[in-house]
């Protein structure tokens, strides 16, 4: 028997079971893959405290890793047993030994990039593929405003903004963090627990503010993130570290000046085979160049998935962290 991760109920990271697992045959168009390693994201502690319902219980739990082909459907074309592959858009139940999923889900791996970079990266590179090239194309010379810069996603961002000429003006919680996501090439960081975004945003800009806020922490910051754009700019708000945004009047998009809002996901951007792999494409080619490094910040055993969960949903992190089989 093999083991893997799952939950039989909603709630805190207690309720995350480490667990005897048969997984399935795959089917015609799956492969099944050996982990050799496995990334840890925000959207995991989602499905796992109900804000997003997983399809039954129990339910298995992560969409990204890194592994080898074990075994292959029938009807499986490109693949063989052996390759080394990555994905980032599976269906729930990553955080297991074995891991059967559907074929177009996979990108081999390139020999440069190692299993546990591949977990560290692929959901995260991706996630800022699409947020600073689809769904607002950020220009050399333009200055933005990231939450959550020191996070995974945000070194990520910090560098390929950088890479892009463009002025990041990254939030953290502590000089450290503020300090590490400077390295990663932040242009200018604010440090909320002591600093007034609001007032930093428009003294770095010189009373401007910014085209477009990429806010994945949600209620805590969702006003701060309005108020940080100039009129017709855009905040994409692509997560809930602080809890959901509800309750939205849309007349206030009005009165802080004709503002635009989306919440958007990776998986409707990364919606075909082909559409994955330019994007895939793209990150490769920036972690080949250098342009982008991966920081793993923490490894956690599989068994240990709750602490890992605990430590990410508590802010203790810094960059990425991964579970290793």
């Amino acid at each position: 028997m093999t083991k893997r991760i799952q939950f039989t109920a909603h709630g805190g990271p207690e309720v995350l079971q480490y667990v005897d697992y048969q997984p399935a045959e795959p089917g015609p168009q799956e492969v099944r893959v050996r982990n050799r390693a496995i990334g840890l994201n925000f959207i995991d502690t989602y499905y796992r405290t109900g804000v997003y319902k997983p399809p039954g219980l129990p339910s298995g739990a992560g969409s990204e890793g890194a592994g080898e082909v074990e075994a292959l459907g029938s009807a499986v074309t490109g693949l063989k047993v052996g390759d080394r592959v990555a994905y980032a858009t599976g269906p729930l139940g990553a955080y297991s030994e074995l891991y059967v999923l559907p074929a177009d889900k996979l990108i081999k791996l390139p020999d440069s990039i190692s299993f546990e970079q591949a977990a560290a990266v692929m959901l995260k590179g991706l996630t800022v593929q699409y947020l600073l090239r689809q769904t607002y194309a950020v220009q050399a010379g333009e200055t933005i405003l990231w939450h959550a810069a020191a996070g995974g996603v945000g070194l990520l961002a910090c560098q390929w903004a950088k890479a892009l000429g463009v002025q990041l003006i990254g939030t953290v919680s502590s000089a450290e963090k503020a300090a590490l996501a400077s390295a990663n090439g932040a242009w200018a960081t604010i440090d909320y627990s002591h600093e007034d975004v609001r007032a930093r945003v428009r003294e770095l800009t010189g009373g401007k503010k910014c085209p477009v806020v990429y806010d994945s922490v949600g209620k805590d910051t969702w006003e701060i993130s309005l108020d940080c754009l100039k009129p017709r700019g855009l905040l994409v708000s692509f997560g809930n570290a602080s809890g959901p945004v509800t309750g939205v009047d849309l007349s206030i998009l009005a009165q802080k000046g004709s503002l635009y809002v989306t919440r958007p996901g990776l998986f409707t951007y990364a919606s075909s085979q082909a559409r994955l792999q330019a994007m895939a494409d793209e990150l490769f080619g920036l972690l080949a160049s250098g342009q982008l490094k991966v920081e793993i910040g923490q490894r956690y055993a599989l068994a240990d998935a709750a602490a890992a969960q605990s430590a990410l949903e508590s802010r203790q992190t810094t960059g990425s962290t991964i579970l290793l089989p």
